[in-house]
């Protein structure tokens, strides 16, 4: 008796269809990133600094980038990581804010309601194990509060005076630990500007995935204003100083 083959036509996929389209698969690490974003409060609202560099891998590939965004009128979003990850973001906040203008109510989303709802993304992207390979730090003034957050692709969060991300955790923080928490209420413009310059000077120096072309941004009660993008005055003397590292 001739054997039968049964065959199920849901149930297989002819190679050509493989090769079209795939099984589905989640992006395994960032490919194009950007590096440190860092922000902190001081008397007038939040100063927040990165630069315009994104990397493919150790090529500093795209340089005049703008890792920073307004959110509203008052809410200010900057971003370490993956910068494909960060256009998909924007895209999902631009249509939150639509949706907001469209009902016509009246009512706004304050800093806090963004902060809650990009938290929620990113741990919600985490429990499908499909992160956002992002960081964000959002800051804003919302009825005269100062507000300055962080969260991370694992839907981490935190709030602080001062937030960097990258290698500004370990370069950047330690200068505003000193110079700015307990006196983010005295601090001047000025004085912010000047704080915020030596962090990213001092980034440049030390993070081989930063850039000498930068952008700052601010947020206050009149608003958000992002600066167009300019460079820090540098002194490489001291390299001559350094030994070691195979030299």
């Amino acid at each position: 008796m001739d054997s039968i083959t049964l065959k199920v036509p849901h149930t297989t996929q002819r190679p050509a269809e493989v090769a079209n389209y795939g099984p589905k698969t989640h992006i395994s690490q960032p490919t194009v990133t950007g590096t440190s974003v860092v922000a902190f409060k001081y008397k007038d609202g939040i100063m927040m600094a990165t630069d315009c560099l994104a990397s493919y891998g150790s090529m500093a590939r795209f340089r005049n980038e703008t890792r920073m965004i307004s959110v509203g009128k008052n809410t200010l979003l900057g971003m370490s990581g993956d910068t494909g990850d960060f256009q998909h973001m924007k895209h999902t906040l631009e249509n939150l804010l639509t949706h907001e203008y469209d009902m016509d109510d009246g009512q706004n989303m304050g800093t806090r309601s963004i902060y809650k709802y990009v938290s929620n993304i990113m741990y919600g992207r985490r429990s499908k194990i499909d992160p956002l390979w992002n960081s964000y730090v959002i800051g804003g003034v919302e009825n005269g509060e100062k507000f300055l957050g962080f969260v991370d692709h694992y839907g981490t969060t935190y709030q602080s005076p001062t937030i960097a991300t990258g290698f500004g955790v370990y370069l950047a923080q330690p200068i505003l630990r000193k110079y700015v928490e307990g006196r983010e209420d005295e601090l001047t413009e000025e004085e912010a500007v000047r704080i915020l310059d030596d962090c990213m000077r001092v980034l440049y120096y030390r993070d081989g995935r930063s850039f000498n072309k930068l952008r700052r941004a601010k947020v206050t009660a009149e608003g958000v204003e992002i600066s167009e993008p300019y460079s820090l005055e540098t002194n490489w003397a001291v390299a001559e100083t350094v030994v070691g590292y195979g030299s």
